[in-house]
């Protein structure tokens, strides 16, 4: 004897919709999650004690450490901020792979605040600095595993820019290749930070250098040959 049932599988259009939704509370909890280590940065910081000028300047000159691994991890965040900004905001569909990847690159960030205490110690600098530039080079390979997550199951909205995942990969691998560069650096000298700082501002300047060459090319192109 058949059995009937009034319940039916999700049409196709219901599984879109479900992906959609997913990928909407994706992008949300990705841009909140991004604001709690920001927070925790600042509540990080030393605070000198004194009652006269100069006993509130020496304890904060002996602090630098620990102010300077705070304005570079703040700037890390926000780079990440920015770049998950710039591909999700295109993003309409989820799957489980984006989404594990998602997890664990959302773990690097929240962690950041405390290996950037860590790195801000006195002593052991190269384990410190090994340890924070670590996290990093996962957190920055974590993104370029989404970007390519959402490019290879195309999971992004009609109409995307087409360099967008290329330009994106590329930018957050320079800024990834500063990490173990700068571990090899740290050997040598405790100025390996600079490394973290050089290879995003070499590409900026590249890249503007690209945008202003390719807008000059297509003002050439469009006013045409001048005439005698």
């Amino acid at each position: 004897m058949d059995v009937s049932t009034d319940q039916e599988l999700p049409s196709e259009d219901q599984d879109m919709e479900v992906r959609a939704v997913s990928g909407e509370r994706l992008t949300f909890f990705g841009h909140a999650v991004v604001a709690i280590p920001l927070t925790l940065l600042a509540l990080e910081l030393p605070v000198p004690e004194g009652s006269t000028n100069s006993e509130l300047w020496h304890p904060a000159t002996s602090h630098r450490a620990s102010y300077l691994a705070f304005m570079i991890s703040f700037v890390v965040i926000v780079a990440h901020r920015r770049s998950h900004h710039r591909v999700f905001r295109y993003v309409t569909a989820t799957n489980s792979r984006l989404t594990a990847f998602t997890m664990h690159c959302q773990l690097m960030l929240v962690v950041t605040p405390f290996v950037t205490d860590v790195t801000g110690d006195h002593g052991a600098f190269q384990a410190r600095f090994i340890f924070y530039a670590v996290v990093q080079f996962l957190a920055c390979l974590l993104f370029i595993l989404m970007v390519r997550e959402v490019r290879r199951d195309r999971l992004q909205r009609v109409g995307t820019p087409p360099e967008l995942f290329a330009r994106v990969i590329r930018r957050i691998g320079l800024v990834a290749l500063g990490f173990p560069v700068s571990i090899l650096v740290a050997h040598v000298t405790n100025w390996a930070y600079i490394c973290w700082i050089v290879v995003p501002v070499f590409d900026s300047v590249v890249d503007a250098r690209r945008n202003r060459s390719g807008q000059q090319g297509l003002e050439d192109w469009t006013e045409g040959p001048s005439t005698p």
